[in-house]
């Protein structure tokens, strides 16, 4: 299980919403729906929960043309990893990551990775913690472009006296996610 939050290892190659040849996608089935994972040689680049994941002319469950073995072993890893959290036998993911992002997200990103297990933080702590206090709807629409959602936890982030706000899975995902962690909900 390890310590709390999530393990980052990155670079600066953007994730987009279709996998370039050199990387390898699956489709992986989890209790809170079908995610669509892609990965380089360098690290994890797409996380995208459903119904994103199901939509698209994909034929096959995955996609590994071209694809580097590093690429594909990723994949693997984060397939097991994803299987443990939602059996609770992993609270941190220790992936390597290849995300890009803008300096601002980034700084939100690495944030929202310290948040621990079952544990959550509002938008304005997390404002606070990379030094812009007011800065609470900037943290929020950085939430939003979070590529590795579940792995950069970012349903960990609420609002105001914990309500449960924003999150590109929807609130219901949000809400299933953190119960599955045994965080007390508002």
């Amino acid at each position: 299980m390890g310590t709390e939050g999530s393990a980052m290892t990155s670079t600066a190659n953007p994730s987009t919403a279709h996998t370039p040849p050199s990387q390898a996608w699956c489709w992986h089935d989890t209790p809170v729906g079908r995610l669509t994972l892609a990965a380089s040689a360098v690290g994890l680049t797409s996380v995208a929960l459903p119904p994103v994941a199901t939509e698209g002319a994909h034929t096959s469950r995955e996609s590994n043309t071209g694809a580097s073995r590093e690429a594909r072993a990723v994949l693997a890893s984060a397939r097991q990893q994803l299987d443990e959290y939602f059996a609770g036998r992993r609270r941190v993911f220790t992936l390597p990551l290849d995300m890009g992002g803008t300096p601002f997200q980034r700084r939100v990103w690495d944030v929202v990775a310290t948040i621990g297990y079952g544990h959550t933080l509002t938008y304005g702590d997390v404002a606070a913690r990379i030094g812009e206090p007011t800065a609470m709807r900037a943290v929020g629409a950085a939430s939003g472009h979070n590529p590795l959602p579940l792995v950069i936890p970012c349903h960990r982030v609420v609002g105001r006296g914990g309500r449960l706000v924003g999150y590109g899975g929807g609130l219901a995902l949000k809400q299933a996610l953190l119960v599955l962690e045994g965080a007390r909900l508002v």
